[in-house]
């Protein structure tokens, strides 16, 4: 089994009166546009850097680096200079502890869906980039990516904010997962309004992420649900029924044909979402648990899970102390790497990176990489833009259909 190779570390400061405990590293991010990585570096610090200037200091310093040594490479920024883009490194304090973080990039075409918009306190240019930061105590802070500072704090949830997740259409829309057992949709260009609760999980909501073209929320959570929502009218369409235990984590395949899930029960599942099936399962203990000792293998527990940009790998990530990189058409690992106490893993912008946290350090390895067939980039050409009901009525062999389908 091939073993990843890796590119380097961003280890957290240790102080003499460090104490292990809230070191724990539950989020990492990338900007939409690659320019910048986030982490939560444990109790209420997140470390903001811009990816290329990390990715040429692992080039340059071999794969170790010290999270504090960035700061002496890297450009001070000047506010009053201009350099409103220039990209530098900020290291904020949200005042309890992270555990999630989502970017968020504003289109100004995508109008808010507020009506006097001229009645706000931030204009949203063409540059504008937001972090959102969740909470243990359920308040979510939004910070300006350049600047570091703090735009909006939101507060509605009772609970930590398990999980954060824009809207990838750049209407900064943000949807906030947490213990209070509810999700919240919250408009940024309306000042943070918060628009709606989603109200439907019995248990504690771990996780939700949006489909490529914002139209469909997938939330997870305790008592192994799976929930997918309509976000035009912020109904539930359907339950997904597979899991026998606590689902984590989520995400969809870029052309959103496809939802990965990861579970305490020791298996990843990808589905069709448009039908509800089970397409494919990766398993992380021989033999499988059965269902009623399925929360028993804590040592198996998947806790995270993310797709690649070519919709043909899936990352995930296992008390076993393994990072796996899997195919979709493949049963076994393509790759492999080790990982102690891994929380959190997520794929760099371009997909070449895969970023995993533990303990408030971060660590990157290369990617499987493979040239995509062209039957592949024309599925996932098709399936941008057709869900799978209209796939199946399309006057094409029944081979294409499965393929399409991803049945094959």
């Amino acid at each position: 089994l091939a073993r990843s190779r890796t590119v380097g570390e961003l280890l957290a400061p240790t102080s003499p009166f460090d104490k292990k405990c809230g070191r724990e590293n539950w989020t990492v991010a990338f900007a939409p546009d690659g320019s910048y990585f986030a982490w939560s570096q444990g109790h209420r610090i997140v470390k903001l850097v811009p990816w290329s200037q990390c990715l040429n200091n692992f080039l340059l310093h071999g794969t170790k680096n010290v999270a504090n040594s960035l700061s002496t490479r890297l450009p001070r920024q000047n506010s009053d200079n201009g350099q409103k883009n220039k990209p530098c490194e900020h290291i904020i304090d949200c005042g309890d502890i992270v555990w999630s973080l989502a970017f968020g990039s504003s289109v100004p075409e995508k109008q808010s869906r507020c009506v006097n918009i001229e009645w706000h306190r931030f204009k949203f240019g063409q540059d504008q980039l937001l972090l959102a930061t969740g909470l243990n105590n359920g308040r979510i802070k939004i910070w300006d990516v350049y600047t570091g500072k703090l735009l909006l704090s939101l507060m509605d949830h009772t609970e930590v904010v398990r999980d954060l997740t824009f809207a990838p259409d750049g209407s900064l829309i943000l949807v906030s997962a947490s213990r209070d057992k509810t999700l919240r949709v919250w408009d940024l260009k309306d000042d943070g309004n918060m628009m709606k609760v989603l109200r439907g999980h019995q248990n504690w909501v771990y996780g939700c992420a949006f489909s490529p073209d914002s139209s469909i929320l997938c939330s997870v959570g305790a008592s192994k649900a799976v929930f997918l929502w309509d976000m035009d009218k912020y109904s539930m369409i359907r339950k997904l029924e597979g899991h026998h235990n606590d689902v984590v984590a989520c995400e969809f395949s870029p052309d959103g044909a496809l939802l990965a899930t990861a579970s305490y029960d020791t298996r990843v599942y990808v589905w069709d979402p448009h039908i509800g099936v089970i397409l494919m399962e990766f398993g992380h203990l021989f033999p499988p648990p059965t269902p009623i000792f399925a929360g028993g293998a804590n040592d198996r527990w998947v806790r995270s899970v993310s797709f690649s940009h070519d919709g043909l790998h899936i990352a995930s990530l296992a008390d076993d102390k393994m990072v796996r990189f899997w195919r979709i058409d493949e049963e076994c690992p393509v790759q492999v790497a080790p990982l102690n106490n891994g929380l959190c893993c997520t794929f760099s912008t371009d997909g070449s990176v895969l970023a995993a946290g533990q303990d408030g350090s971060v660590y990157f390895w290369a990617t499987p990489r493979e040239v995509p067939n062209l039957q592949h980039l024309c599925r996932m050409a098709v399936r941008r833009v057709m869900p799978t009901n209209q796939v199946k009525n399309l006057p094409i062999p029944s081979k294409v259909v499965e393929f399409l389908c991803y049945q094959i």
